[in-house]
């Protein structure tokens, strides 16, 4: 089988070896790839437009999307939406929602809809990607791959100061205020966003499952391991973690891996995701892995009350509506 994958912040550390995974192994398969900067004076995205380069009989298109403006991401999804209903894109067989944000050296960021920059990178905008183009997907289904971490996990990441938690009053994770302690409350905002994800991505199963037009979409929250070369940890972050990554994290990766297989290389999680979004890994099947271990998300992302609370809710933030989307179910 074969179709559209879109992959957001398809320029990042797991993107990139991703893509060049998928257009090798996989080269029947149409990718969208988006950036937030399609120009090549970003180094990123001319070094993705480097790796596709390698594979000139691939059908690949860059395309500009600024998660952080959900207005862009409305447009994009109507965009994609078209082309396939007039055959310029096989229709999808996957999306990879990849792109994520964090900030543990600042204040917290806000996009133009007055929204926290994490929370609508990472969770928003791409409930709305995703609800939009639901009705999109091939007739026998696909894949999407949701994103998580250990940082969603109480007591799992060691940079966690404030445990993750998702709030009665939802609206708050909107509007964290500022604090002193930049890279505490940067990490659990970053937390908070990524076990949002993984209870929506539940909780989105869940609807699936009840959609006889729909229910072989399947997704998977994947936690990707603690990816010792990923430019995260160099990008918004306090100095110290930069040269912890280059003169600790990464020269005895080999010996933390022994303790901890989670301990690994961004190329080897863009291998697995692509395995994933080409459903050859797991088919047909739906829930959490970390790498790709069959193992329990945190006691609290189980919630179901909780999950359904913030599947109304995230639908409510991205604007999607049951006249946007393919799937009523809970709306």
């Amino acid at each position: 089988m074969t179709g559209t994958i879109i992959i957001t912040g398809a320029n990042g550390s797991v993107a990139i070896p991703a893509v060049r995974h998928l257009l090798n192994k996989y080269p029947d398969y149409t990718a969208v790839l988006t950036v937030r900067k399609t120009e090549d004076t970003d180094p990123n995205t001319k070094k993705l437009r480097e790796t596709i380069a390698k594979f000139p009989k691939a059908q690949t298109s860059i395309r500009q999307l600024d998660l952080a403006n959900l207005t862009a991401v409305h447009d994009f999804a109507s965009t994609i939406a078209t082309e396939i209903a007039e055959k310029k894109l096989p229709p999808l067989a996957s999306i990879v929602c990849n792109a994520y944000y964090w900030n543990l050296s600042g204040d917290p960021e806000f996009t133009t809809e007055g929204v926290e920059k994490a929370i609508q990178v990472n969770h928003i905008s791409h409930v709305a990607l995703v609800l939009r183009l639901l009705g999109s997907f091939r007739p026998e289904g696909g894949r999407i791959v949701l994103f998580t971490s250990n940082a969603h996990f109480p007591g799992k990441n060691g940079l966690e100061k404030y445990p993750p938690a998702i709030p009665d009053d939802l609206d708050s994770l909107l509007k964290p205020k500022p604090d002193a302690d930049k890279l505490g409350r940067g990490m659990n905002i970053y937390g908070n966003s990524k076990l949002a994800i993984l209870m929506w991505g539940y909780a989105l199963n869940r609807h699936l499952e009840k959609d006889e037009k729909l229910r072989n979409i399947t997704a998977i929250i994947i936690d990707p391991g603690n990816l010792t070369d990923s430019r995260a940890l160099r990008t918004n972050t306090p100095l110290f973690l930069g040269i912890v990554q280059r003169f600790v994290l990464q020269p005895l990766r080999p010996l933390f891996s022994l303790a901890n297989p989670s301990y690994r290389t961004a190329a080897a999680a863009g291998t697995d995701v692509i395995e994933l979004a080409t459903n050859n890994t797991y088919p047909g099947e739906r829930g959490y892995l970390f790498t790709l271990k069959k193992e329990p998300s945190s006691p609290d992302s189980y919630n179901e009350e909780k999950q359904e609370k913030l599947w109304i809710k995230s639908a409510e933030w991205a604007k999607v509506t049951k006249e946007n989307t393919a799937i009523a179910s809970g709306l």
